[in-house]
């Protein structure tokens, strides 16, 4: 028989919110069967035609930074079960690479990333809406690891640019998005009764599309 429409669910929240760590649970459950996940931040703009140091200045966490209209397009296909290909990102020269990845369509798309809730058209495709609510303190202790032991970054430099670009972008663009969402998820991946309610209702939904 035809499979059913896929299952699209979005995970937004705030940088260092868990909101991957929440993706990643769901995607261990069903990686075997159904699921594949399109990350936001694999969709930033290309800038190639930018010189170098206009790049240097790119506010990653703003609405424009995203090339939502390309976001939305594969979101189509993979809706009409076609495969695409996923672009990759260049942190070092801060623009697209000329790398892709292949994506093959499945039952469930996980859509995740800070501003996945902000524009209406991706809303418009989700079945589930989902916001990863975690305290200030913690999001920026999370970022202030991440960005030391990760990416090589001093406080200093962290600090700053969480408070001159990452809080305000929070509080003007993701924290507002909370709206939308049809759940909230409290502290993140640390949250296993709100993870473990996911799972059921994306089996509940599965199963009765006759897919798994």
């Amino acid at each position: 028989m035809n499979k059913k429409k896929p299952v699209v669910i979005g995970i937004a929240g705030g940088s260092g919110s868990g909101k991957t760590s929440v993706t990643n649970a769901i995607y261990e459950v069903y990686k075997e069967k159904a699921v594949v996940v399109i990350e936001q931040d694999y969709y930033y703009k290309d800038q190639s035609h930018l010189e170098f140091e206009e790049r240097l200045q790119t506010n990653y966490d703003h609405p424009l930074a995203f090339d939502n209209e390309l976001l939305i397009e594969h979101l189509h296909q993979l809706l009409e079960r076609q495969a695409i290909e996923k672009p990759v990102y260049d942190y070092a020269v801060h623009t697209r690479s000329s790398k892709t990845i292949h994506i093959e369509p499945q039952d469930v798309i996980i859509l995740e990333g800070i501003l996945v809730l902000e524009d209406e058209k991706l809303r418009e495709l989700m079945d589930i809406k989902l916001f990863v609510d975690t305290d200030a303190d913690l999001r920026i202790i999370r970022r202030i690891l991440r960005d030391i032991n990760e990416r090589g970054r001093s406080i200093d430099s962290v600090v700053e640019q969480y408070l001159t670009v990452v809080r305000p972008m929070h509080n003007q663009f993701i924290e507002p998005t909370k709206r939308y969402a049809d759940i909230i998820i409290p502290e993140g991946g640390q949250n296993q009764v709100a993870i473990d309610l996911m799972v059921t209702k994306i089996k509940t939904i599965l199963e009765s599309d006759n897919i798994l």
